[in-house]
């Protein structure tokens, strides 16, 4: 998605919060952005509308392109099982999707940019591909210059990592356990009608 634009209004319009700044601002203002947004507007939505609100809250929590999303929807398809948590461990299993969770980063976008500035490592070795596949079994951990980063610093300190990631709470690195289950997924998001949206 790489929004570059106010995440605040983006935050309002899906009702989700995108950061702690965005999350102070759902508290403040609620209701969506725009001339009618108090009023809620249209009180009637179709089901195309529900799907489609809930793949742009899954695009914007993971930061990702509508292409990237149904590129993974149809990797996730050729997977088999439940399409739905297999695309949920697919977006979790991506580079910038690992180090936010694991709390070496402040948010989604802060950890696509450490990654591609080089920051980031994969069992040691330097990755600059956000979009690359963090497999279980592989340690990320951060460059030394990165650690130094006081919003980094302050984000690992607040940091509660979900139960498949290993976070060291001493060091700038972490491990990916396992693939997670959907419900383990800290994301909010109804993963069924985005399988349903790509599968019309």
């Amino acid at each position: 998605m790489r929004l570059r634009g106010p995440k605040g209004r983006v935050a309002r319009a899906l009702g989700v919060a995108l950061s702690t700044k965005t999350a102070r601002i759902l508290e403040k203002r609620p209701e969506k952005p725009g001339q009618h947004g108090a009023s809620g507007g249209r009180q009637k939505v179709s089901n195309y509308k529900r799907q489609l609100l809930e793949k742009q809250r899954l695009r914007a929590q993971y930061n990702v392109s509508e292409r990237q999303l149904r590129n993974l929807f149809q990797e996730a398809g050729r997977l088999g099982g439940n399409a739905g948590e297999r695309l949920l461990q697919l977006l979790e299993s991506r580079l910038d999707a690992f180090t936010y969770r694991a709390g070496l980063a402040p948010t989604i976008f802060a950890a696509r940019q450490m990654v591609s500035h080089g920051h980031v490592l994969v069992n040691g070795q330097r990755c600059s591909f956000p979009a690359r596949e963090v497999k279980p079994g592989d340690k990320v951990s951060l460059g030394p210059k990165a650690a130094e980063i006081p919003a980094v610093v302050e984000a690992r300190q607040r940091s509660r990592p979900p139960a498949y990631i290993d976070a060291s709470t001493d060091k700038f690195e972490a491990r990916y356990v396992e693939l997670p289950q959907a419900s383990q997924i800290p994301v909010i998001c109804q993963i069924s009608l985005v399988v349903e949206y790509y599968s019309r």
